[in-house]
């Protein structure tokens, strides 16, 4: 288990931490209610995950813009999923407040298969830690960042660059 904080007070997060290199492992998240989706649905497409705590709070509505705004440049091939715990009719209610209609939410609010696969599980919140993963077609991690204090936000340019590299 890894630490990282929360304006400064230690949260644990479950699971073990990827880098780059290492296999993706699958997963099972919420489309909506009574659907799913895995790694296998972006199968031989690139992926830029964006991993935010709750779109309902500035730095992760600020996160989810930024990668919505980016996804349009990236092409075809490349695909921007944002995973948090909200619910996904949440989820989609926000989108639609905010515009968002090039990043695909999904919701891992049911089992947690996302955040203790990647390691972004926080033990005493249940929420997801704020991080970025980009992976390539083959599904090979390219690109990790753990944040360690959850306020803050990701390198945008580091995650955009990384996905470049790839298409």
């Amino acid at each position: 288990m890894a630490q990282a904080t929360l304006k400064g007070n230690p949260i644990t997060l479950v699971g073990t931490q990827l880098k780059a290199g290492d296999k993706a492992p699958d997963f099972t998240v919420n489309k909506n209610l009574l659907e799913t989706a895995s790694l296998a649905d972006y199968a031989g497409k690139i992926k830029l995950i964006s991993v935010v705590p709750s779109l309902d709070t500035g730095v992760c509505d600020a996160q989810t813009r930024r990668f919505n705004e980016e996804a349009a440049k990236l092409g075809d091939n490349v695909i921007v999923l944002t995973i948090s715990v909200d619910l996904p009719m949440a989820q989609a209610r926000w989108c639609g407040a905010a515009g968002i209609d090039k990043v695909v939410t999904l919701s891992d609010y049911k089992n947690h298969s996302f955040g203790q696969a990647y390691g972004v599980l926080i033990e005493e919140l249940r929420l997801l830690m704020r991080s970025i993963f980009v992976i390539d077609a083959n599904d090979t991690i390219q690109y990790v960042e753990y944040l360690g204090e959850m306020t803050e936000h990701p390198n945008y340019e580091a995650a955009i660059e990384a996905v470049k590299k790839l298409v």
